[in-house]
């Protein structure tokens, strides 16, 4: 649930059948996890980073490439939950760019590096230097040669002024306009129009996407890092694509793979550009353990500000809120919304809006906002000692029931929808409206983020004792050698340092 600003979206419309399959379509990305250790820095890596990277702070204020990447930067920034930061994982960033800028196409091209506080997996470029990286791409990659190569494909974007063309192509400047202001007024706004827009930002050719490729591969390269990382990491993306995507219409617009093309034959050509600096596993430096270390601590997931899903149940802290799912749901941390999933298309939506006025609830239901509205069934409730009301809502083919919760200075909403004619709905709603309270205060001191933590493999561990550290998947085998780019067919080794998550 993003931050404390919802929309009232998805409530029965003329359209709520399209609206409930598209949230039976949405998959969980909320992963959880529990270990953590300590890696010490002791490995010097062979790359030689610039003793002086070109990042600045504000890029090239009179460059008139620079002031379009200006003007789009408020829109990325909002769009992702704002700008992650963490001292450690900045200085790694950022020398990781020095080592590229000073190999790169334009040597005097100075970057503006924001790392966007969003689990996504996603990196890409504007006009002027602008380079954006998700957390979510860095809590991937397993090594600084890996981070390289998105940055390199990106940075050559910017030295081949892709983005200028693609901005003329496009006549972006109206839209960016438009888009930004909407931005400034409104987070949630900004989110939805870039998804919306499926990333125009970065829509290149197939043309443009070549051409970045070939040069980040040579950027690697004469940097000292792996070459081979670029078709690597492609591969482990696509991986994690498959892993989230538990539904083939699920929305993937804010991901690198959405907005660049992951076609087996650019990863082949990724590969053959790279044979030009050696074979495969001889050539450039990963730059592994230093990159581990960077990013250990690196938080992973929702933020505190969207709340946490803990397996069946949604936490906020800061709102001091939390609710249960019944078993056989998946929920889904939306920006708009906490939507879950179950068996029998069951679908569930929760959000806030501001009590303003503090109006009766049952007035509140009948005001207009729920179409197909039965106003016969609403009804005045309580809910642990909070005041609610209820009511029953039909719309094309699927049944609703809606509940209204009022806790402070807010009205928290439910909405489960089934399919006509089915006894789930009452069960369903039942469960999610007494199992709705406030937080405790020591459960809301308890409540902490996940964070990416790497461990050292000791003797007798193996990749099934590491992924039972894991918590709040069932899927803890697959998502540890996710992250750890491991095949089914891999093992650890005493001494190999791997990821998991943990609070």
């Amino acid at each position: 649930m993003a931050r404390q600003t919802v929309t009232k979206g998805w409530f029965p419309t003329r359209r709520g059948g399209i609206a409930a399959r598209a949230v039976v379509a949405l998959s969980s990305l909320s992963l959880l996890s529990a270990c953590q250790s300590i890696i010490e820095q002791t490995y010097e890596p062979a790359v030689s980073p610039s003793s002086n990277p070109q990042i600045v702070e504000e890029v090239q204020k009179n460059d008139p490439r620079a002031q379009l990447g200006a003007r789009e930067h408020p829109r990325i920034v909002a769009s992702y939950g704002g700008e992650y930061k963490d001292a450690r994982t900045e200085r790694l960033v950022a020398r990781i760019t020095g080592a590229l800028t000073a190999v790169s196409e334009n040597p005097q091209q100075s970057y503006r590096i924001t790392i966007l506080n969003s689990p996504a997996i996603n990196a890409f470029a504007l006009p002027g230097g602008y380079l954006y990286v998700t957390r979510g791409l860095l809590a991937l990659a397993n090594d600084a040669s890996e981070v390289a190569a998105v940055l390199s494909h990106e940075m050559a974007h910017v030295t081949a002024n892709h983005g200028i063309q693609r901005q003329q192509r496009e006549e972006a400047e109206v839209i960016a306009s438009r888009v930004v202001s909407e931005v400034l007024s409104s987070n949630l706004a900004g989110k939805q129009a870039l998804a919306r827009g499926k990333l125009r930002l970065a829509a290149f050719s197939r043309n443009q996407e070549l051409q970045a490729d070939v040069i980040g591969v040579r950027m690697l390269g004469e940097a000292g890092y792996d070459p081979y990382a670029a078709a690597r990491f492609l591969d482990s993306m696509a991986a994690y694509s498959r892993f989230s995507a538990v539904d083939p219409e699920a929305d993937q617009s804010l991901d690198f793979l959405s907005s660049h093309p992951n076609a087996p034959q650019r990863v082949e050509l990724a590969r053959r550009h790279a044979r030009a600096f050696g074979p495969e596993g001889t050539s450039g430096d990963r730059g592994r353990d230093y990159y581990l270390a960077g990013i250990d601590g690196l938080l992973y997931g929702d933020s505190p500000e969207e709340g946490y899903v803990r397996g069946q149940t949604f936490l906020h802290g800061q709102l001091g809120i939390r609710f249960d799912v019944p078993q056989g749901f998946q929920i889904d941390n939306k920006a708009e919304a906490v939507l879950a999933t179950g068996p029998g298309e069951v679908a569930i939506r929760f959000d806030g809006v501001a009590d303003n006025g503090r109006r009766n609830l049952t007035d509140y239901i009948a005001s207009g906002w729920v179409t197909g509205l039965q106003p016969d069934t609403i009804r005045p409730v309580a809910v642990n000692g909070l005041e609610a009301a209820t009511a029953r809502a039909s719309a094309d083919r699927w049944d609703f029931d809606v509940t209204v919760i009022r806790m402070g200075d807010r009205i928290y909403r439910f909405l489960t929808a089934v399919p006509k004619g089915s006894t789930a709905l009452e069960a369903t709603a039942s469960q999610l409206r007494s199992s709705f309270r406030r937080m405790s205060p020591t459960e809301v001191q308890a409540l902490k983020p996940l964070r990416i933590r790497v461990v050292t493999v000791r003797s007798g561990d193996t990749s099934a004792t590491l992924a039972a550290r894991m918590m709040g998947t069932d899927r803890k085998l697959d998502l540890f050698r996710l992250i750890n780019a491991m095949q089914v067919t891999s093992t650890v080794r005493p001494g190999d340092k791997v990821k998991i998550i943990s609070e």
